[in-house]
């Protein structure tokens, strides 16, 4: 049993075998999972393969803001959804994707559009938040709230061929006592809308999505478990085209 009294059953320790052998994560490390809570901000094309893995993993509360409902267009790259579930609020069906999964995760499902009046309020219930959304209204009002509420975000764009992914934590400060970098050290601004075009007009690979949503993925268990080197002030590219990741580091920006 851990501090908090999070316990893991017997077919808990079956279903995490793999997890459970590694040194790394073992018993205190799937307790740490089963005791997280994440907000997934979108159910679509990134956060289907990360909704997926994240309950695959044993991550016991998994939050899913997503308005939308499942179109047949969604279906070569959402694959958390079915073509029985066309119509159906997308929080839903990805509800029922994960009870099938992994009946020991609990769902929350806020079917909304995050906006300035509730982004605080549903950020605050979790302990780390990734960003899958698809426009940059909602990534700069989730990286602005998630630095303001202190919480760790993962977040993760794609488009057409490519990708980036990235770890934000700019309450925290690096070995030299310097904050570390927002997401606004990246992207001061949203750029002029209509300049950056949506996934339904430049069109996107649909299998490309699975790659960033299971990195990032990996990126949200490595931040619960408190393992490995997070991608905190580096940016991975991924071009899938010619399959070349790169990672490009960047800093805080000086006032």
């Amino acid at each position: 049993m851990s501090e908090d009294g999070t316990v893991l059953s017997p077919d808990e320790v079956a279903r995490y075998a793999r997890h459970l052998v590694l040194p790394e994560v073992g018993g205190p490390g799937q307790r740490k999972l089963k005791a997280a809570r994440v907000l997934v901000v979108g159910a679509g094309g990134l956060g289907a393969p990360l909704i997926a893995y994240l309950a695959a993993a044993g991550v016991g509360t998994i939050g899913i803001v997503d308005e939308d409902t499942v179109a047949l267009s969604n279906l070569q790259r959402q694959i958390i959804h079915g073509t029985g579930d066309l119509g159906r609020r997308k929080v839903d069906s990805a509800a029922d994707a994960v009870a099938a999964l992994n009946p020991h995760v609990a769902v929350e499902r806020h079917a909304m559009r995050l906006d300035i009046d509730n982004a605080e309020h549903l950020l605050s219930a979790y302990d780390v938040i990734a960003d899958g959304s698809d426009n940059f209204a909602t990534r700069f009002l989730v990286a602005d709230v998630a630095e303001r509420l202190e919480k760790p975000l993962v977040t993760a764009a794609v488009g057409r061929f490519d990708g980036s992914l990235t770890t934000l934590r700019p309450f925290e400060r690096d070995e030299e006592g310097v904050l570390q970098p927002s997401y606004r050290c990246l992207f001061p601004e949203p750029p002029p809308e209509g300049l950056v075009p949506a996934c339904a007009e430049a069109g996107i690979l649909g299998a490309l999505t699975g790659v960033l949503g299971t990195l990032q993925a990996l990126e949200v268990l490595k931040a619960i478990l408190g393992i490995g080197e997070p991608l905190v002030g580096r940016l991975l590219l991924v071009d899938a085209l010619s399959f070349r990741f790169e990672t490009i580091r960047y800093r805080r920006r000086r006032p």
